[in-house]
């Protein structure tokens, strides 16, 4: 997938990614609120190996661009019959903030439901990032499913709360209407010149 909306850039993560990849993995700051605050501790050689395994049908690695510059990276992967998981991490602290994030996840929400064949997409996030949890519900639409208390030990030991969130296309499509163009094409398969819309908040 490649997704472009004005100087920001969603696509596919390939093995060229790997050292970048493993310097923010590895990274406990910005994997701290994944429950790795000392980093994941893998290397370029094993990323690439699991980037080898993505698919358009199972799920996919991306790979977040600013004016052609990685800042981050996101994340599908199929958790059931037409239903996707996603993740996203702005890993350039400098450009967290900025209002990328509701930007880049709408446009990625849009493409799996539009041009995937999703008919629901699921998320969780740690019950203290409010922030994100603001994004998700009161910006995208999710609803809040459950709560799951201490559900997860981090890489210290801790225990973690979760919340889970999910999205229908039908609610997607409803709540979305303003046309803002972006410009979609799958780079697994022959270019697509296709637009389509986005919230305009």
């Amino acid at each position: 997938m490649i997704v472009i909306y004005e100087n920001l850039t969603i696509r596919n993560a390939s093995a060229k990614d790997a050292d970048q990849l493993c310097a923010w993995w590895n990274d406990g700051k910005v994997m701290a609120h994944a429950g790795f605050p000392n980093g994941v501790g893998d290397t370029p050689e094993n990323i690439r190996e699991k980037l080898s395994h993505d698919s358009d049908e199972t799920g996919r690695r991306h790979i977040i661009e600013l004016d052609g510059r990685p800042i981050g990276e996101m994340s599908y992967g199929r958790e059931g019959e037409q239903v996707a998981g996603i993740g996203i991490k702005i890993c350039d602290f400098g450009e967290q903030e900025k209002g990328y994030g509701t930007i880049l996840l709408t446009i990625f929400i849009d493409a799996l439901f539009q041009y995937y064949g999703y008919n629901k997409i699921i998320l969780d996030t740690n019950v203290n990032n409010t922030r994100a949890q603001h994004v998700y519900e009161k910006k995208l639409g999710f609803k809040r499913i459950r709560v799951r208390e201490n559900s997860w030990q981090n890489q210290l030991g801790e225990w973690q709360s979760s919340i889970d969130c999910e999205l229908e296309k039908g609610a997607w499509q409803k709540s979305h209407p303003n046309i803002v163009p972006y410009t979609f094409f799958r780079a697994e398969q022959p270019f697509e010149n296709n637009e389509r819309s986005l919230i305009n908040d």
